[in-house]
């Protein structure tokens, strides 16, 4: 009888202090939201602890807000939970034609596989084994087989004006080094135009340099691409003081498939490759000859999405979807259909939320604190192997990825694994948290439609994790 009547009052001073810490939490909490801060803007949170499978705080929790690029763990989840950990990327290169005394008297291809993180490097290790196939000289054309996806080259929803910003890529199945370019300035003599450096070096540009290295004053220089006319001239301009340091700018590229080949074309001539053909899209003949395929996994893919919130990654997952799962050609819209089908999956209706793309780029995007805290429910309980790499995979306060300059100094320092997301007025947090008695805390806080600073969203959003981490 004693045994029975300690064991009781076990659990009820255990059922006691956890009430006491889920008030603490909310006093603690709520007494964040009587800033002036949130007389303008909003804020959605949703928290639930998954060791002790308890929701611990909800706030508007089913408001539709913008995500940015927390929408980013719906894609990348999808991925990995219809495409696997063993899928991988492939860009190959094919040949029509015979070939002949190291002659090729066809044509060469080469196929798009959506692989988002293809760099330069991995050009000339596809033209080396060109080489190695035995082809010294190409009699006919290059071509790019770009059949795999729709003509869309931005997603529904993307601002005109986040052009030529990085962030804001152009899609091909047929990608190289993120589709961007970089450009740095360095100041010259006195009254000559500053010198330009492209990474990577490629004559594939037209530089209209514009700009004056000046004895002093303040620099006016400014780097460009004429975007407006859909043209990949770079556009130099203004005054550079010769005692300022060089100046990296990297932008966009437009047509990605055209600057894929042009590169190809010149690694052909660094690798001792005679070509004088045109190039081209167009789709592979049937009868055309393998020669290699370059594959990549999907896991670094994925890290490298989540780590540093890649978009060009994001999209190409979502259309890596569509492709396994639809007919041809891959649209965002298919990809979509799978995330659908993963918001059924955790139990809730994807009839209730907008999704547009697969990097959250896109302001038509409208999802719940809720759903977000959900779906890391979900894969917690029923996808304990997907789990454990997502939470891998998502930025570390304190540490790495977007979250490396937050948190440092806090209790929340390392404590944090999430998915940032950031868009004009929207700053979003959404991931996992290990607190101070060792639980696993999902939660999600979406906050938007504010005028100053994200700096202060964010400090926001980093309070709430220490008060989580602290009082669990």
């Amino acid at each position: 009888m004693k045994h029975k009547i300690i064991i009781g009052l076990f659990f009820f001073l255990q059922t006691h202090f956890f009430a006491q810490e889920a008030d603490l939490l909310q006093q603690r909490i709520d007494s964040i939201f009587v800033s002036d801060y949130f007389r303008s803007s909003q804020a959605t949170i949703s928290i639930y602890d998954l060791t002790a499978n308890k929701q611990l705080y909800q706030r508007n929790e089913k408001l539709l807000m913008r995500p940015a690029s927390t929408l980013k763990i719906f894609t990348t989840a999808a991925a990995y939970l219809f495409l696997g950990s063993n899928y991988n990327f492939r860009t190959s290169v094919y040949h029509t034609g015979e070939v002949e005394d190291s002659i090729c008297l066809g044509d060469l291809y080469v196929t798009g596989g959506f692989d988002p993180d293809f760099s330069l490097n991995d050009l000339d290790s596809l033209v080396s084994e060109i080489k190695n196939y035995g082809i010294k000289q190409i009699r006919g054309n290059l071509y790019a087989d770009v059949s795999v996806m729709d003509s869309l080259y931005w997603g529904e929803g993307w601002m005109w004006d986040d052009n030529p910003s990085p962030f804001a890529v152009y899609l091909s199945p047929l990608n190289i080094n993120d589709n961007s370019i970089s450009i740095t300035c360095e100041p010259s003599n006195v009254g000559s135009p500053a010198k330009i450096k492209l990474t990577p070096y490629t004559n594939y540009f037209q530089i209209i340099n514009r700009s004056v290295t000046t004895e002093s004053g303040k620099s006016t220089l400014t780097i460009t691409r004429d975007w407006i006319n859909r043209s990949n001239s770079i556009i130099v301009k203004g005054n550079f003081p010769k005692a300022d340091q060089p100046i990296t700018t990297t932008l966009n590229v437009f047509n990605p498939t055209f600057y894929f080949l042009n590169l190809m074309k010149e690694s052909f001539e660094r690798n001792g490759i005679s070509f004088k053909g045109i190039v081209d899209t167009l789709t592979l003949k049937s009868d055309a000859e393998s020669i290699f395929s370059l594959e990549r996994n999907i896991e670094p893919v994925i890290m490298n999405t989540n780590k540093t919130s890649d978009n060009l990654s994001a999209e190409m997952l979502l259309r890596t979807l569509a492709l396994n799962f639809a007919d041809k050609p891959a649209t965002a819209k298919k990809g979509i259909a799978l995330v659908d089908s993963l918001i059924t999956l955790i139990g809730l209706n994807p009839h209730n939320y907008t999704i547009a793309d697969g990097s959250g780029l896109s302001f038509y995007n409208l999802l719940s604190a809720e759903l977000l805290t959900e779906a890391l429910k979900y894969f917690y309980f029923s996808q304990p192997e997907i789990f454990i790499k997502l939470f891998n995979s998502f930025p570390i306060s304190g540490f790495d990825g977007t979250l490396s300059d937050r948190m440092k100094k806090s209790s929340g320092y390392k404590r944090v694994h999430a998915k940032t997301g950031s868009l004009r007025g929207v700053s979003t947090l959404s991931g996992y948290i290990r607190s101070k008695n060792s639980h696993i805390i999902a939660f999600s806080i979406l906050i938007q439609n504010y005028v100053r600073s994200a700096s202060e969203a964010r400090s926001i959003q980093d309070k709430i994790c220490e008060i989580i981490f602290e009082t669990n």
